[in-house]
């Protein structure tokens, strides 16, 4: 976080949302504090965001003004009508800028997704943070300007330039995920309206609804409310008995597993604080465990994996035994395999098992790595997919395919795993046997899902509302390979001091109370950049050793610091953490150190 008394720069871009049809500048600001939130629809974080300027927005009414700014990652981000579903589909409740060309972007300098700048009436920029979990920073920072403005004369606290978008009258609104029922009916999640949908075989006609269909957390039946619920799973049926309810639904916003009961609709929290994780727990009773935006859930090894997309980890839940906790990765956002709680994940989204003579396996879907992945005798492996920033929509053999932020697959009769690409709008196979990729329908709005239905395959068609058995056309695509870049930082060969900074927010202080509350990881995409450094440490320092031979690559950080209250008679504890991807260069004249503002 850093303060200076610095003009903002003019915000520019293809056009506005939420606005009315109007275009904002800054002098239509003046007189409201604003925060621009520089994200892109497919980040995790940038979604976590999103939930926790809400209240924020609750608090301070018209006085305070979020802007969203959209800078894309994806090519199929760059859609306007792509955003324009994404502002809906998230509820996103303020005025959005489309800065496809990232011209904002640049113009504040931001390196990171997702990054929050704020402004104080007058149009200066006070304070500049990068990552989630900054919302008592943001209140403490706000409620100051409000404050101050409030008494100096310059704070206009009536009028919102936020103009809500009419509400669509369809049967679904961005259905998430769906399963097939005992008896041939199909539950669906109906994220965008926070309810579960059963519709009966033709997928069309509505059985039942489950939940309220409002936004917020409760158990019960007619009065059960969600919050984007995600995945769903079955379980088997001595299981069910056993525990007193049907399936499991990821209860995605809440950082919820949820309990459904099929006879009568009733829910229950079975796992999950609704707090949403921050670091390592000292628990593995469900109830007491925090979990990140489980996104899907499948039934393998004798109980529920868990696809935890907020820290790039598959979870387990054990519903007899009422525990949940870490079944594979280590939190740092990348594309790694090997041994479960070795590998890297960068948003795991879809879960499918495949039942063959030979056991079981569990293929994945990793969405920010655009990768298909599958775990057995406890490794992990990729089948298609080459990195973070490498996308695109390629058949043929593994090693060459290329997809765009999957989120949804299913194995079918005949052992290929078909995967709903989503961002390529499209339907594909991977068939192992062979090890090549072909695609099997194409022009979908957004599928999020899989289900093979005997023979049919249906997909739940997200930004088209609805479920659907597309014509098969199997074809090979040879697409464009896309690469995300950004901008290089230039560092000397050899030996590189990294240094996070870190300061406690006002009133805390750091907490040793269960040894050192300081935790860096350190990583590199291509691994072999690090010759040395790589690794877990509990310095805010340290220092690298750069490889010979490698001339560029991705530094991965990740930094948490827990603080407790100063004075407080009970104390609170609090966790700040972030991640980065520092894209480097290797040059003579580039700089000794890296330094990266945890928070100050």
């Amino acid at each position: 976080m850093t303060s200076s008394r610095v003009r903002a720069a003019r915000l520019e871009g293809r056009g506005w949302l939420n606005t009315g049809g109007r275009a904002l500048d800054l002098e239509s600001l003046r007189g409201k504090v604003a925060v621009l939130d520089f994200w892109t629809f497919c980040c995790i974080n940038c979604l976590h965001v999103l939930d926790e300027l809400r209240p924020l927005e609750a608090k301070y009414g018209d006085a305070l003004v979020i802007v969203g700014v959209h800078s894309p990652k994806f090519e199929h981000e760059r859609d306007p009508q792509a955003l324009a579903a994404a502002v809906e589909r998230y509820g996103v409740e303020h005025p959005v800028l489309d800065d496809p060309n990232l011209t904002t972007w640049d113009a504040y300098a931001a390196r990171a997704w997702p990054t929050l700048v704020v402004i104080d009436p007058e149009g200066y920029v006070v304070s500049t943070m990068a990552g989630e979990g900054h919302v008592e920073a943001l209140d403490a920072i706000i409620g100051d300007l409000v404050a101050a403005h409030t008494a100096k004369g310059t704070l206009d606290p009536e009028g919102s330039p936020y103009v809500a978008a009419p509400p669509a009258d369809t049967p679904l609104r961005f259905p998430g995920k769906a399963i097939e029922l005992p008896g041939g009916d199909v539950l669906v999640t109906d994220s965008a309206r926070h309810r579960l949908v059963r519709l009966a075989p033709d997928l069309q006609t509505v059985r039942a609804r489950i939940g309220s269909g409002e936004r917020g957390r409760a158990d019960g039946t007619a009065e059960a409310r969600f919050n984007e619920p995600q995945g769903l799973v079955l379980l088997p049926e001595a299981v069910a008995a056993q525990v007193g309810y049907d399936l499991v639904v990821a209860d995605t916003v809440n950082h919820l597993l949820r309990g459904v009961r099929l006879a009568d609709g009733a829910v229950t929290t079975v796992a999950g604080t609704g707090r949403q994780w921050r670091m390592d727990g000292d628990t593995d009773a469900a109830l007491d465990a925090d979990l990140s935006s489980p996104w899907d859930l499948a039934w393998f090894e004798d109980r529920v994996i868990i696809a935890m997309a907020g820290i790039h980890q598959l979870w387990s839940f054990d519903p007899v035994a009422g525990t949940a906790a870490a079944y594979a990765g280590t939190t740092v956002e990348s594309l790694k395999d090997g041994p479960l709680d070795q590998v890297w994940m960068a948003q795991p989204s879809g879960l499918a098992v495949a039942r063959t003579p030979a056991g079981e396996r569990l293929w994945l879907v990793d969405s920010e790595t655009s990768a298909l992945r599958y775990v057995e005798h406890g490794r992990m492996h990729t089948a298609i997919g080459q990195g973070l920033f490498d996308f695109g929509h390629v058949d043929g053999p593994a090693a060459e395919a290329l997809m765009q932020h999957p989120l949804g697959l299913a194995v079918l009769p005949d052992g290929r795993v078909a995967v709903a690409d989503t961002y390529n709008g499209a339907l594909r196979a991977f068939d192992p046997a062979t090890g090549n990729a072909v695609t099997l329908a194409a022009g979908l709005a957004e599928p999020s899902d899989v289900l093979a239905l005997g023979e049919r395959i249906a997909v739940v068609e997200s930004a088209a509302h609805r479920l659907v058995v597309p014509a098969l056309d199997e074809a090979a695509v040879s697409g464009r390979h896309h690469r995300v870049t950004r901008k290089r930082t230039k560092v000397r060969p050899g030996a590189l001091r990294l240094e996070v900074l870190f300061e406690p927010a006002a009133g805390q202080k750091l907490d040793y109370t269960y040894g050192s509350p300081i935790q860096v990881t350190v990583s590199a995409d291509p691994p072999q950049l690090l010759a040395e450094g790589a690794g877990k440490g509990e310095e805010l320092g340290r220092d690298l050793v750069l490889a010979e031979g490698v001339e560029r690559g991705v530094l991965q950080v990740v930094a948490q610091a827990a603080t407790c209250d100063a004075e407080a008679e009970h104390p609170a504890c609090h966790l700040t953490r972030q991640d980065w991807g520092v894209p480097i260069e290797i040059a003579e004249d580039g700089v000794p150190a890296l330094r990266l503002v945890l928070r100050d």
